[in-house]
């Protein structure tokens, strides 16, 4: 993975494959590259960003047809040789490809049994060498991918380039890909974010589709069919250009877009009157809701960290088992699926491949699942059919700030209605939505006077481990604090529920170590309390996240205070001084803020 554009058309394709794999730059990458038909293929590469590949292409292209990538390396390190385009043997054939092929090693070795030297480390270019054997056989572009496909075994979302052939093949299995269609030109993209300059109208291929491409047509096809039906839809969401405005990275002006996201989120999901979230898209019946024998939420890394709250709020006001599981660890524990109980499979992108997997395993075994995502249009929207769209617009940072809230919330709405089913009162319903609409306000609040956030950075910019701390739902928040930092600052983070330093963690700290507490007033402040003296007494630092006017401040070395709101709803205040001081320290730390090393926005591949 991370990124494919492609084009063939009237145009020169080489500034619009610039542009396009240049609007996906959001989703994170090491190396990229480009080929264009010059009307020999011409492959131009680089390892570092798309400005670095620019500045190595000394001329700009005629040719109308091409395709481009950016890489995150999951085989082979982070090399020109590596970075994609990848040539065949013959140089017959080019490609790109998202995804893992799983049984690229027998496949090599095959192919050096024919004496086909390999020129990288990665299982990508064994598809090409794959696919242009199939053309020296007879095969056509078409076939030549179809047969190819169904040697792997793993993930792809591929694009093919031919020497000799004009059209363009792509095919797809568990990576996303979408064709753009045009008048006289047709695009392809891993994102549709990247198709709004140039068209609306796009066909997302589907599992095992095969597409190929003219100026102007489009077929496809599939290992089972000759012939699939095209489906045209409409792009309905488009996030134009990000710009940073007076912010000096997109991280600080995410965290600072809260408010007005979670705004965007809840807007018309309210019924006051009866004390209960709305969530149309959900299709959720009160009946159903009445006999479901528990809730299931799916998710990874900040998503998991929501999930963790969301089962958390279901508990609590609806009085069911909820258990939020890691999407990568459900498939492989082969899990009871209960066909009456509800899934909700969080996402922000909606194309991440262990949540998908999840999904389908879900589907599997007979039960449904109920996306809860931010990108209209995205796999998990589609494989689910039904759910939420968080409407946090776009988050050019890879490390997700609002998403996070914005999940939180959207889990809360569900956690209302699910609850006015089934346990509590139109009263504590409408107490609840009630406070959730002055969150935002309280958000805002808290920006404009943050506390001691840069007090607490010079005690964390040179630590060689923090430890987050929480009890309850703020046991989550602690999680995605430490998540946080890890990510963009570098800095080794353990991060447990307050009650478990006991049994182990404890033994790290020494005079000095900064710890970080999230203690918001509520039932289990006491406990928290206790885990406080705890680590205070080894020598610790404390950073201590607490509301305003709690006497709990004294406790902390470095205190800074959000403001007073209902317990169940603290995740979505305590989390922003988190998001503030992993920003900072990664800044302190002359750290690439917005594009963390190693990461991607887009997790593809399991």
């Amino acid at each position: 993975m991370c990124s494919i554009f492609a084009y063939i058309g009237y145009r020169k394709a080489q500034p619009i494959l610039l542009d396009g794999i240049r609007r996906m730059e959001y989703r994170g990458y090491d190396s990229a590259g480009i080929a264009v038909k010059n009307p020999e293929i011409q492959v131009i590469k680089s390892v570092g960003n798309v400005s670095q590949l620019q500045e190595k292409i000394t001329q700009i292209f005629d040719g109308q047809t091409g395709i481009a990538h950016t890489r995150w390396a999951t085989h082979g390190g982070v090399t020109d040789e590596n970075a994609h385009p990848h040539f065949s043997f013959d140089r017959k054939v080019v490609l790109v490809h998202n995804g893992i092929i799983e049984n690229y090693k027998a496949l090599a070795r095959q192919l050096q049994s024919l004496n086909i030297e390999l020129k990288s480390q990665t299982d990508t270019e064994i598809i090409a060498h794959l696919i242009a054997l199939e053309l020296k056989s007879g095969k056509n572009p078409t076939a030549s991918v179809l047969n190819t496909v169904k040697k792997l075994r793993g993930t792809w979302g591929i694009c093919v380039m031919f020497a000799d052939h004009q059209e363009l093949v792509c095919a797809r299995f568990g990576s996303p890909l979408l064709v753009g269609k045009n008048e006289n030109e047709m695009f392809v993209s891993s994102d549709p974010h990247a198709l709004h300059p140039y068209t609306d109208r796009v066909i997302f291929l589907e599992e095992g589709h095969i597409a190929t491409l003219t100026q102007n047509n489009v077929e496809l096809s599939s290992p089972t069919k000759n012939s699939v039906k095209a489906e045209i839809v409409t792009l309905e969401q488009d996030w134009g250009e990000a710009e940073l405005g007076e912010f000096e990275h997109f991280m600080l002006k995410e965290i600072y877009e809260q408010p007005d996201a979670l705004r965007h989120c809840v807007s018309g999901r309210m019924s006051l009157n009866q004390g209960i979230g709305r969530l149309g898209g959900m299709r959720l019946e009160p009946a159903v809701l009445q006999q479901t024998p528990h809730v299931r939420l799916l998710g990874c890394g900040t998503a998991f960290h929501a999930a963790e709250i969301g089962a958390a709020l279901v508990e609590r006001l609806a009085r069911i088992p909820a258990v939020a599981t890691i999407s990568s660890e459900f498939k492989t524990n082969d899990p009871v699926i209960n066909p009456k109980a509800i899934h909700l499979a969080i996402s922000q992108s909606g194309e991440t491949a262990d949540t998908i997997a999840a999904i389908q395993e879900i589907h599997l075994k007979g039960a449904k699942a109920y996306g809860v995502v931010n990108v209209v249009g995205s796999t998990i929207s589609r494989l689910c059919g039904q759910g939420v769209y968080i409407h946090s617009g776009p988050e050019q940072a890879v490390a997700s700030t609002k998403a996070f809230t914005n999940m939180i919330a959207a889990l809360t709405l569900f956690a209302t209605q699910i609850g006015r089913s089934r346990h509590i009162s139109k009263d504590q319903g409408v107490d609840i939505l009630k406070e959730l609409q002055q969150i935002p306000h309280k958000m805002e609040g808290y920006l404009e006077s943050q506390g001691d956030i840069m007090k607490a950075v010079e005690l964390l910019k040179d630590a060689k481990c923090v430890l987050f701390l929480g009890r309850g739902i703020s046991a989550p928040v602690a999680k995605e604090g430490a998540l946080k930092l890890m990510e963009v600052a570098y800095i080794p983070c353990l991060a447990y529920p307050a009650g478990e330093i006991k049994h182990g963690p404890i033994a790290l700290l020494e005079e000095g170590s900064p710890v970080v507490v999230v203690a918001p007033n509520d039932s289990l402040q006491v406990k928290a309390l206790s885990a406080i003296h705890e680590c205070r007494a080894r020598g610790a630092k404390i950073i201590l996240i607490h509301e305003e006017g709690d006497s709990i401040s004294s406790e902390g070395d470095i205190s800074i205070a959000i403001p007073k709101c209902h317990e169940l709803l603290s995740p979505l205040l305590t989390v922003i001084p988190l998001q503030l001081i992993a920003y900072h320290t990664a800044v302190a730390r002359g750290c690439n803020v917005d594009r963390p090393r190693n990461l991607a926005k887009s997790v593809t591949v399991e």
